[in-house]
């Protein structure tokens, strides 16, 4: 005569056996000999020493090739004032200077500046003193929430590198890369104006500022 299970014991009986089953792996994972060196080692990105100047200082660093200059800047020297905006080359907040022209450090990769030179807004201010630049931009209210300013500062320092005398037109153009979300472009043209102001001669100040706001009443102007 055949014994009767009933459905507890079915149940009981059943658990049991699966847990027996889940705790195989784990048991012959302890047992197993380790893995090789050379197996567990995840692949590594291939790396690069490279040789920059950034603020006047040279020095060797050796990257991954993947990594951009705003990622080597900000995270590996520490050079915190280069902000990352869009991230794609767009809105000019990671702007820095290489050999003295603008650049999208986000869309730049690190290892391309081997032997170059590199200009961050930490490199602006000689000690406590700030630039020109620095002091006309406070002193024209150009920065509002600030984030945008340190990549306005380094495309207007561009700009009177080589034209230490721009016209409110000039200054316009060599800043239209750089987006101000707080929409304060008036008082970013006012101030490089100003910073040019003791190398340039006419309207400064209040005449400047006519000037701009008389631009951006006739069709087409401002931004």
């Amino acid at each position: 005569m055949k014994r009767k299970i009933s459905r507890r014991r079915f149940i009981k009986g059943t658990g049991t056996a699966l847990a027996v089953v889940a705790a195989a792996p784990r048991a012959g994972a302890q047992t197993a000999s380790p893995a090789s060196p050379a197996a567990a080692a995840a692949p590594s990105a291939p790396r690069t020493a490279v040789k920059l100047t950034v603020n006047g200082r040279t020095q060797t660093i050796e990257l991954e090739d993947r990594w951009t200059l705003a990622e080597v800047l900000r995270d590996h020297l520490n050079l915190t004032g280069t902000k990352i905006g869009c991230d794609r080359g767009e809105c000019g907040a990671c702007t820095v200077l290489v050999d003295g022209r603008p650049v999208y450090s986000c869309s730049q990769l690190a290892v391309w500046m081997d032997g170059r030179s590199i200009q961050t807004v930490e490199g602006l201010a000689q000690g406590n003193q700030l630039d020109p630049l620095q002091r006309a931009f406070i002193e024209h209210d150009a920065p509002q929430c600030g984030y945008c300013t340190s990549g306005q500062l380094m495309a207007a320092k561009a700009l009177l590198n080589t034209n230490p005398n721009p016209t409110p037109e000039a200054v316009r153009a060599a800043m239209t890369g750089n987006i101000c979300r707080c929409s304060n472009y008036n008082h970013y043209v006012e101030a490089v104006l100003a910073a040019a102001a003791p190398k340039r001669p006419g309207p400064t100040g209040s005449s400047a500022r006519a000037e701009s706001a008389e631009h951006d009443r006739r069709p087409g102007g401002g931004r």
